[in-house]
Formats: structure tokens, C-alpha cells, sequence
């Protein structure tokens, strides 16, 4: 990499051809499409985000629905997944119930979202950043943070090329596209990268990023929901800028832990490493139903097939966690989370059932939309169950179900049922 490409500060986007002054057109292929910053061929973090990926996905293999409004997600007692960017000019967003989402763009094509195709879809590009880096985090199924610090001798290029090279990839082999934030730290890269969506290429540097937050909401840092804005709000600090201007103490005082968090981002600050294996936080299943339940009994039977598949994906994961989360969600939409912690980890569907059940039992005789369970505060699991000195019939139930999973394992998932199970499967039969 020469000396002149490597003090460049605006790039073509489509050739990669270092650009001087202001051209307002690459001289090489004439594409307008030019990334210009002070600092474009010194930063090294990036958040790389697949442009709404579901929809994309479904719409690069149907083409006849290429130009339509597409929502991905359950059936009309379901949420939406995701939804293109045509849907969104429509006011459709992630987590809207579908029978809103459809009221408000009632053209819309809904399709049942192909979990295991996203995956497998969202790992061969995960495959590509990881020719680049070994340091890429994943966030989800369709993002990504990259580390290219050092990177330079090994492509040949900046940080900055190599990752307009990688979405020119992505849009090649793929027929995907998708948008790059481009810093010195996470949280500066991931609000630059949604700035310009989709097929987008933004920078954001240290130095410019005080005046970039000042005027923007609280809600603009990634972490501070509706609840926390609001509180910040009715204590004056209605923009970033208000928390630039108090005191660290004053917001330590005020906030706990949270205070210190929301001034070091309202500076653009964030130490976080990226590291390349991300810490999986929770484990969890959900379902919605067709028609609310409020009969106890079988949303006790709903409970119990959820934590059998929680306590599967746990066990996959080689993960067992310590604090058990029952949600559910009312039939006008309110969420509701309950949780106890245990004495021991676990990730037996047994243990998570049980923890759950009472939890259930404080909601008897409402009408509910929605049933999940997970464990979270997770760790390793352990090669052999501890005995529970409370209930000593635990090691045995614990023996049982690891019987059972190998017998599953061996001959299908339906060779051994439960006794719960085979009751819940009758219940259902007219």
C-alpha cells in the first residue's frame, strides 16, 4: 500500500479508486457514489448490518415480489420480523403486530419467516468478514463488529477499501447488500452504520462526535429505550447535549452505573474490545397463539413444550443458566416478565418447568396472546447434575431426562414422550 493511498480522505465507492479534492464523480468509472472523511484511511472499527435481510433474502428468490411491500413474520396473531424498506415508508416496524403492520400497508406480502436459511445465508457472510479479520463479534444473524486494526499489509489496503471491497462481495455473490459504519469504537461505528441505509458507507470519528450527539435525542445512543428516555426527559435532558454538559457525578448520582454509561456515550466514548466470539446472554422459546388462552392448564401445556425446547437449545449450546424468565403477553399487547433464580444452574427442561409454573399460576384468569421461557446468567454446563438437597427425587428427574434425550437422540424426537406431553397431545385431539 503506497504512502499517497494510505493518506487518501475520499474513496470511490464502486472502483476504490483514492480520489483528490472535491470531484464530485470518481474520474475513473464516474460514479458518484464517493465516501469523503478527514480520517477515512485511519479508522479500523466497523459495524457491518445486512439491509432489512429477511426480506431481502425472500425477494432476491422471488423476484415477482421485488418491487412489492414485503413483511416477514408470523401469521395475523403474530409480530413482524422484519420488513423492506418499501413497507417501511408505510410506518411498518419490527415487532409491530401483523394485523397493524397489514392495516397501515394492506398491499404488503406476508411471508412466513425460513429461520434456517437466514442462518445459513447469514454465515457465509460472516465467513467472508472472517477472511479479513479473526476479530469479528457478531450482534445477531445479519450483523456484525470488525476489528481490521493492523490489517493494512496483509490486503494491501485500508481498513476503509477492504470493507467497500467486502460489501461489493456481499452485492456479487450474494445479491445482498449491506450497509458499513466505520470508527474507532463499537458504539460510534453502529450509529454510523445507520445512518445511511441501505447500501450505505458512513464514518463517524472521535473528535467530531461530541458535536454530531449534542443535538440529538438520548434515544439516538443505542441501549436507551423508551422508559429510560422518558425519565431523562423530566430531568432535563431532553438532548445529548444536556448530559455533555452535566457534571460525571451528577449523572453517577442520579443514575448508578447507568450515569456513568450515558456520559461516557455522550461523548462518543466506549472501551469495549471487539471480541470474536460474543457472549450468548440468555436462552430462550416463545410461541403466539391463534385465539388468547386464559384456561391455566393449557397454557401450562404450552409451558412445558417450551421449556423442553429452551432446555434442548441449551443443552446444544453446552450452556445452563441460573435465573429462570417467564413472559407472557396480554391480549391488549402489555408484556409481562417474571423471573426467580436458582440455587444451582440448570438446563433440564424439568427444572426450568417447575421454576415456571408458579410464576404462571400469579397470572390465573387472565387472557393472554403470547407464552415464553429462558434461562439466563449463564455458564458452562457441567458434566453431571448437583443434587437438590430440597427436593431429593431432582437427581433422579435429572437422570431421567438425560435418558430420554439420548433415547430421542437415537431413534427421533418422538420415540419418548413425557407423560405431560402425551396428556397435552390428547387434550388437543377433538
Amino acid at each position: 500500500m503506497s504512502e499517497t493511498t494510505s493518506q487518501f480522505k475520499a474513496l470511490c465507492r464502486d472502483c476504490f479508486t483514492p480520489i483528490e479534492g472535491e470531484a464530485a464523480a470518481c474520474p475513473n468509472c464516474r460514479s458518484v457514489r464517493i465516501a469523503r472523511h478527514p480520517e477515512l484511511a485511519q479508522l479500523s472499527i466497523a459495524h457491518v448490518d445486512c439491509d432489512a435481510f429477511y426480506a431481502a433474502i425472500e425477494k432476491r428468490d422471488d423476484p415477482s415480489i421485488a418491487a412489492k411491500p414485503v413483511i416477514v413474520g408470523g401469521g395475523k396473531r403474530g409480530v413482524v420480523s422484519t420488513c423492506c424498506y418499501i413497507a417501511r415508508t408505510y410506518g411498518v416496524r419490527s415487532a409491530m403486530p401483523t394485523f397493524k403492520a397489514l392495516r397501515a400497508c394492506p398491499d404488503a406480502v406476508v411471508i412466513k419467516p425460513r429461520m434456517d436459511y437466514y442462518v445459513a445465508e447469514g454465515r457465509k457472510i460472516r465467513a467472508m468478514m472472517q477472511e479479513l479479520t479473526p476479530l469479528v463479534q457478531p450482534v445477531s444473524i445479519d450483523e456484525a463488529y470488525l476489528d481490521l486494526t493492523g490489517t493494512e499489509a496483509l490486503h494491501e489496503c485500508s481498513p476503509a477499501e477492504t470493507l467497500m471491497r467486502l460489501q461489493a462481495r456481499i452485492e456479487e455473490e450474494m445479491r445482498l447488500t449491506v450497509s458499513v459504519g466505520l470508527s474507532a469504537n463499537k458504539f460510534l461505528a453502529k450509529t454510523a452504520s445507520e445512518l445511511d441505509k441501505p447500501r450505505g458507507f458512513s464514518v463517524i470519528s472521535p473528535e467530531e462526535a461530541p458535536d454530531f450527539l449534542a443535538p440529538r435525542s438520548p434515544r439516538f445512543i443505542h441501549g436507551v429505550g423508551p422508559s429510560l428516555a422518558k425519565k431523562l426527559a423530566a430531568d432535563g435532558f431532553s438532548t445529548i447535549g444536556a448530559l455533555q454538559r452535566s457534571e460525571l457525578k451528577e449523572l453517577a448520582k442520579r443514575y448508578g452505573e447507568h450515569g456513568l454509561w450515558l456520559h461516557e456515550r455522550a461523548w462518543g466514548r466506549d472501551k469495549r474490545p471487539v471480541r470474536a466470539e460474543s457472549e450468548r446472554k440468555s436462552v430462550s422459546s416463545e410461541t403466539t397463539f391463534n385465539e388468547d388462552v386464559s384456561d391455566l392448564e393449557t397454557l401450562a401445556d404450552q409451558l412445558w413444550r417450551l421449556s423442553v425446547r429452551t432446555a434442548d437449545r441449551a443443552k446444544s449450546a453446552g450452556v445452563e443458566g441460573r435465573v429462570v424468565t417467564l413472559k407472557l403477553k396480554t391480549a391488549d399487547f402489555k408484556t409481562i416478565t417474571r423471573r426467580t433464580s436458582l440455587a444451582a444452574p440448570t438446563q433440564l427442561a424439568q427444572t426450568i418447568f417447575r421454576t415456571a409454573t408458579p410464576l404462571l399460576e400469579k397470572s390465573a384468569g387472565a387472557r393472554f396472546r403470547l407464552i415464553g421461557v429462558g434461562v439466563s446468567n449463564l455458564s458452562p454446563a457441567k458434566d453431571a447434575d448437583i443434587a437438590d438437597l430440597i427436593d431429593p427425587t431432582a437427581a433422579k428427574r435429572a437422570a431421567a431426562e438425560r435418558a430420554m434425550d439420548a433415547a430421542r437422540q437415537k431413534f427421533g424426537r418422538d420415540s419418548v414422550v413425557t407423560g405431560r406431553t402425551a396428556r397435552a397431545q390428547q387434550r388437543k385431539r377433538p
